[in-house]
């Protein structure tokens, strides 16, 4: 089993910064790629980043590149989410996932673990 759990979420302006965090315990060998989605009211969750743990490729997806940067800290077993240039329509709650497969995968059903959430809301 492995815990995630995310902070850092909050209510911020349009253009204005948030850095979200996520902590892994427990079976902290056991997965190959952290990624962040976000889930809005009535939409269907959706891939937002992704870190490969091992050799740091990275993907986004189109709607926050150049905006948002993955990060991680292999000795804290934590990734962190830093989101700049915030828009209205980024206001979601946002999950952390863990997958034990390698490669910063963007596919949903790929990842095995995943934490509570943590709001963002974004006003105009």
């Amino acid at each position: 089993q492995v815990q995630l759990v995310e902070s850092g979420g909050g209510l911020v302006q349009a253009g204005g910064s948030l850095r979200l965090s996520c902590a892994a315990s427990g079976r902290t060998f056991s997965w190959s790629t952290m990624g962040w989605f976000r889930q809005a009211p009535g939409k269907q969750r959706e891939f937002v980043a992704a870190i490969s743990w091992s050799d740091d490729i990275t993907a986004y997806a189109d709607s926050v590149k150049g905006r948002f940067a993955i990060s991680k800290e292999n000795a804290k077993n934590t990734a962190s989410l830093q989101m700049n240039s915030l828009k209205p329509e980024d206001t979601s709650v946002y999950y952390c996932a863990t997958s034990g497969i390698m490669g910063a995968v963007v596919e949903i059903w790929k990842y095995d673990y995943w934490g509570q959430g943590t709001q963002v809301t974004v006003s105009s």
